[in-house]
């Protein structure tokens, strides 16, 4: 097969409205498979998320029904509806079908927000078969309905209401997902997840498919997250889990830590209620300042002053929450999996540096027993090594014996 040598401004295909998204989803929600199927809920799901970190709403449910239809439910103040002068369209149109559209570009209504690139709940009306758009809003009931991004009609008033809030009711296209099914477990972690994160917020979840209901709301945040993962792995934990808050000019900084009696690590990070499963900026300089502090007052307080614990060695029985919000944070990727923002690398240092070094230094009880832990893990890392050694040295030496033993068979002696 070859291709045409003309090449002209006729070959040009230009992707108008939701078009791109359809045509290459996978650059939006990661893949088509059924991480990308579920990114689809979280994307609607964060929208009122936000709501909730700005203030404005503290209920949000979670249907999944026999249809394979998702609606999501909140009583924040609803996508507003009045007409975007720049467009010519209703604001509600705007949102499900211009990509980088939203309030969130603006730290004027949501000044926290994990919708960064604004092209999350347009995505979910791209990628769906059909959406239904349901907001109260100015005492009155709005609905738009859209086909595969296309809207079927223009926003009408359907009538009164005292209430405020958002209904989004969407069914995965089955054009673009091969199984659009949706995994309850799935969607309740996340939910679950979200639930720790913002203890202000209560979230309700129901599954139609097999009946499962579940009301979530954790008022002790991600100290109740932490000890979830304790219980969830049956691990016992040493002292009381730690839980410091620092504001650090407009970055908000979250921890929660415990070790545990195994060598078990476990941890969580996120920015902005999202879960950055592959790190980043966050994770990694509570991990270097938490290494750093401990080894401070491990020269301190141990004997031998030659000792310096790695990271591993402190954090090999650690199970941990990181957790920060930030305005305008930058992440690699629209499925926001790990924050490469700078500015939060300080905010991490000044937390642990400051507030987790007055715990240490109120608790003793907390600080030697992370000593006396990482101590064992260090002499046990120490012996592993000597013995490695050893090893690869007599090795060397079998070998040197084993080498001359068949020289000396080699030589010949003349008679």
């Amino acid at each position: 097969m070859t291709v045409k040598d003309g090449y002209s401004g006729k070959d040009i295909k230009v992707l108008k409205g939701l078009e791109a998204v359809r045509q290459r989803p996978a650059m939006y929600i990661g893949s088509t498979d059924k991480k990308g199927l579920h990114h689809l809920i979280n994307e609607v799901v964060d929208n009122s998320i936000d709501e909730a970190v700005a203030g404005y709403c503290n209920y949000i449910k979670v249907t999944l029904t026999k249809n394979n239809e998702c609606i999501v439910q909140d009583n924040g103040r609803g996508i507003p509806v009045d007409l975007v002068p720049s467009e010519g369209k209703s604001a509600l149109e705007v949102v499900l079908t211009v990509l980088h559209s939203g309030a969130k570009f603006s730290n004027k209504v949501y000044k926290i927000s994990g919708g960064l690139h604004g092209v999350g709940i347009s995505v979910v009306n791209a990628l769906s078969e059909y959406l239904i758009a349901e907001v109260h809003r100015d005492g009155y009931v709005w609905i738009q309905e859209y086909s595969r991004g296309v809207p079927l009609n223009p926003v009408q008033r359907k009538g009164k209401t005292n209430k405020t809030g958002t209904i989004i009711k969407f069914k995965p296209d089955n054009q673009i997902f091969k199984n659009i099914s949706f995994d309850h477990d799935y969607v309740l972690e996340r939910l679950e997840e979200l639930a720790f994160l913002n203890p202000f917020v209560t979230i309700e979840f129901h599954d139609e498919n097999t009946g499962i209901s579940k009301v979530l709301n954790y008022p002790g945040g991600i100290v109740d997250f932490v000890n979830s993962i304790l219980e969830h792995n049956s691990l016992e934990k040493l002292y009381d889990i730690q839980y410091v808050k620092n504001v650090y000019g407009d970055i908000v900084v979250e921890l929660a830590f415990v070790h545990n009696k195994s060598d078990i690590e476990i941890y969580k990070s996120f920015a902005n209620n999202i879960n950055t499963i592959d790190g980043g900026t966050h994770l990694t300089s509570f991990r270097n300042s938490f290494t750093k502090l401990v080894n401070s007052f491990a020269y301190e307080k141990l004997k031998d002053k030659d000792i310096s614990f790695s990271g591993d060695d402190i954090r090999q029985s650690m199970v941990y929450v990181v957790s920060v919000k930030i305005p305008n944070p930058q992440f690699e990727g629209q499925t926001k999996a790990k924050l490469v923002s700078p500015e939060v690398k300080s905010a991490i240092e000044n937390t642990v540096m400051n507030d987790v070094k007055r715990i240490f230094d109120s608790n003793h009880f907390v600080i030697d027993s992370i000593l006396q832990k990482a101590l064992i893990t260090y002499k046990a890392r120490e012996a592993a090594r000597r013995a490695k050694q050893l090893v690869i040295a007599r090795s060397k030496t079998d070998i040197l014996y084993t080498v001359a033993g068949k020289l000396a068979d080699c030589i010949s002696r003349d008679v």
